[in-house]
């Protein structure tokens, strides 16, 4: 039997959805919003009945009809640490997704399971959300930062590296749950995780946490010059975070996040952008190497995805340092449509079983 499920991804202008049976998409669509629209509703959850009539429009447009779904998936948004999978909407699920304190930010992803639960609602079919960004896996020994007020905390590209693991899994004639890999998403962010046994242990959180500096963020700094930063009186605690989050990286260094673009000045000669690259392809070696020592060397494979794995040149210098440590596979793009469907898929053919949140 063929399943047929909703998946619906909100940005902060845009939301996302996909149709599939199974594996087959049935269509994926992009529905634009117009940023001062959205601003009338007077914050992000507010916005949850109007993205949704737009999806049921689109369903129409595309000749599905909502009473042949058989789920509905969303992204998971800034919920609380929980462990990788597919997850259950409930109440309690909507009412840590509607406070701001949990993470100190209401994202526009969160939007996700509020119209999942509504559709699947009216339809009297279940609502989900797979793997969101707070999965959290970690061994204990993980979260010590080295100073007691501080925690290291698992925040990472959980939806797309948890689904190509089980991809590449498959294809190794492995059981997820048996696995061993160093996972690596290369996009505005830069995640590298490592997977034990089937499970993210320990991740170097792409937003602002440690890591190799990334087209648009900081990576880990030194801790004294990064203090002097703080208190230079340049910046205010807004602006610095913005610094460290969207204007560090290619950007603070080239003024660009545009991995097209530097890889063009660099094949064309340029020395200035041609360092900047190296010493980002030598940062991800680096993090890719320490997290296989975490693994003990035990590493079933490397692989490589996000966007910046569409360039070869990118590919070839991570295999060029690591291929020693294991075979590195290539993934190049996000999947999140795919990663979301095929997760309540699994769920409604037993072969996972959906936690309760």
């Amino acid at each position: 039997m063929k399943y047929r499920v909703l998946a619906i991804n909100p940005g902060s202008t845009s939301t996302k959805i996909s149709v599939f049976d199974d594996e087959q998409e049935v269509f994926t669509k992009t529905l634009r919003h117009d940023p001062a629209e959205l601003d009338k509703f007077g914050g992000i959850i507010k916005q949850y009945e109007f993205r949704k009539n737009l999806v049921l429009e689109a369903m129409q447009e595309n000749n599905v009809a909502p009473e042949t779904l058989e789920a509905v998936i969303g992204r998971g948004g800034l919920v609380r640490s929980v462990p990788g999978g597919t997850i259950r909407i409930n109440e309690k699920m909507l009412q840590d997704l509607s406070d701001p304190t949990a993470w100190g930010r209401i994202h526009a992803s969160n939007l996700g399971a509020f119209i999942s639960n509504s559709i699947g609602e009216k339809l009297n079919i279940p609502a989900f959300i797979v793997d969101p960004v707070t999965v959290d896996e970690f061994h204990e020994v993980a979260r010590i930062s080295g100073v007691p007020e501080i925690e290291r905390k698992s925040l990472f590209h959980a939806l797309n590296i948890r689904y190509t693991a089980r991809k590449l899994a498959k294809e190794l004639g492995k059981d997820f749950a048996n696995c061993n890999m160093v996972a690596v998403h290369m996009g505005g962010g830069i995640t590298v995780a490592a997977i034990e046994q089937g499970q993210v242990i320990d991740v170097n959180n792409a937003l602002l946490g440690m890591g190799p500096f990334s087209p648009q963020r900081a990576g880990a700094l030194p801790i004294g010059d990064l203090i002097d930063l703080a208190f230079s009186g340049e910046y205010t605690k807004a602006e610095l975070q913005s610094k460290l989050t969207k204007n560090s990286g290619y950007m603070g260094y080239l003024g660009t996040d545009s991995d097209l673009e530097v890889e063009n000045k660099v094949n064309a000669g340029d020395q200035e952008y041609a360092l900047i690259y190296n010493a980002l392809m030598y940062q991800l070696a680096k993090e890719i190497g320490a997290y296989a020592t975490i693994l003990k060397g035990n590493v079933d494979a490397i692989f490589l995805t996000g966007g910046l794995a569409y360039n070869p040149n990118t590919t070839k210098a991570v295999k060029d340092y690591c291929s020693y440590i294991a075979p590195i596979y290539i993934y190049p793009g996000e999947n999140e449509m795919e990663a979301l469907s095929q997760g309540g898929i699994r769920v409604l053919k037993g072969i996972e079983t959906a936690m309760e949140y």
